[in-house]
């Protein structure tokens, strides 16, 4: 965090200053993990179900934090304030006002979010100092605690924008308002709040919204709801995608064995060829969407189309291709699931697999609402249409079984695991060279399938 001092702190959050010298410097970052390493920084004490952190206030003064921020005296230096995520929102407004150099680039949509955001972040460290956190930080604990990361030698602020209502997003952009706001999709992701694709857009658009009439709103040309955002702004729009409409485009894509895009990057200031590194078909689409915010920010065509070759998943559980001493291919993209991430991620899998046998281990997909039938089906007649060798579908998403059974022409094999112990037990007991595996579902209920294939666990006891 910028260096402030603690009755500054109490001024911006309206909250009390308590056992502490007004001029105290915190200087250092800000942590709710008491744990976490935090010098001369500021520990957010929140009250849990279970734990709260008020009782381990000393622990994180003692490991080298300067001050406590919670709703009440610890006996420790700090401030105590009404409520803590309001507070952390305030002091990170200040943050970014204090910052006139900065570039704050938000982005949204329904999947490819944290890795499209891992990729504009490795872009833009080209040009200067970039915070873009690896992982998801982005609600309205997360979101704030990204800001505060921001230093007076930070160019680049990366923030990802997460949204389960309407005016979520809205109140994220008034915490640090993004001047370059991209929109990756609008799928299926989070049905069961927004009750349509057409509501999702609505709540997602809030960020195009939000941006000045001297910003720039990065499009996906592709996704007519997300196209159709350029009248919902003031700022310069750019499109990026495959169409002929799009500004910054991708022509002759291919696919090599290990299922990794090649194209042409098309620009108006020219071309340029581009070989990911990164796995699937649908990464075209995430790292055009950083190609346009590079653009916009400098870099050259021929320096855009060379970085996007080097760039690589720096989040977990997202299109982590694991490759195995025996010869078997994990794709871990266990992180969470919703109808359409799925489906990129099993066009990945057959894509690698071509030629060897498949297996898709599908975890249950949550917030579909009353589309959560309908989207386990749909995946599972796409998994049976690719081929896939073996379907396993973990405890809740038993309906993804159903829709591959629709597919009458589908030789393949499939199983109804009770739980995550059962599903490993039939993935791993006939693995062999060249096999490809996908492990995906929503957060924690395929987490145990791709570590075990990780440690590549063949058998034994495993707990559900």
């Amino acid at each position: 965090m910028i260096r402030m001092t603690l009755d500054e702190i109490a001024t911006i959050t309206g909250g009390r200053l308590v056992n502490a010298d007004p001029a105290l410097i915190v200087s250092g970052p800000v942590e709710y993990d008491s744990r976490a390493p935090m010098p001369q920084g500021l520990f957010v004490a929140f009250e849990g179900e279970n734990v709260d952190g008020h009782d381990y206030a000393a622990t994180a003064i003692a490991a080298g934090a300067a001050a406590v921020l919670g709703t009440r005296d610890t006996g420790q230096p700090g401030v105590v304030v009404e409520e803590q995520l309001a507070a952390l929102a305030k002091l990170a407004h200040e943050v970014v006002g204090r910052l006139p150099e900065l570039t704050v680039v938000g982005l949204t949509g329904s999947s490819g979010k944290t890795t499209t955001k891992d990729y504009i972040g490795q872009l833009l460290a080209r040009l200067g100092e970039t915070v873009a956190p690896a992982g998801s930080p982005n609600n309205e604990l997360g979101f704030p605690c990204t800001v505060l990361k921001a230093t007076p030698e930070t160019r680049f602020l990366v923030l990802e924008m997460g949204a389960r209502g309407i005016g979520h997003i809205a109140y994220l952009a008034g915490i640090a308002a993004p001047r370059i706001g991209a929109v990756l999709n609008i799928g299926a992701a989070h049905i069961g709040e927004f009750g349509s694709k057409e509501g999702t857009a609505q709540a997602k658009g809030e960020l195009v919204e939000s941006l000045p009439a001297d910003g720039v709103a990065v499009l996906n040309a592709d996704d007519p709801l997300v196209a159709a955002m350029a009248s919902r702004t003031a700022a310069r729009v750019v499109l990026a995608g495959e169409s002929e409409a799009s500004t910054v485009r991708a022509e002759h894509v291919t696919l090599d064995s290990r299922g990794r895009a090649a194209y042409e990057l098309v620009t108006g200031s020219g071309s340029a060829p581009v070989q990911l590194a990164v796995t699937g078909r649908h990464q075209v689409s995430n790292t055009l969407v950083a190609a346009a915010i590079a653009l916009d920010a400098g870099m050259p065509v021929a320096a855009v189309a060379e970085a996007l070759g080097e760039v690589g998943i720096r989040s977990s559980r997202r299109m982590d291709v694991v490759e195995r001493a025996d010869g078997v291919t994990l794709i871990d993209d266990s992180y969470n699931a919703n109808p359409s991430s799925t489906a990129a991620a099993l066009r990945a899998l057959t894509a690698m697999g071509a030629g060897g046998r498949t297996i898709a281990v599908l975890g249950y997909m949550a917030e579909l609402g009353d589309q959560e039938v309908a989207g386990h089906e749909e995946v599972g007649r796409l998994a049976a249409e690719l081929g896939v060798h073996r379907l396993v579908a973990v405890a809740e998403a038993a309906a993804v079984l159903d829709g591959a059974a629709g597919v009458p022409e589908w030789k393949g094999e499939s199983i109804a695991a009770a739980d995550q112990a059962e599903a490993i037990l039939a993935v791993t007991g006939d693995l062999r060279p060249g096999d490809v595996v996908l492990v995906k579902g929503s957060r924690y209920r395929t987490w145990k399938v791709a570590d075990a294939l990780r440690a590549g666990t063949v058998t034994g006891e495993v707990s559900p």
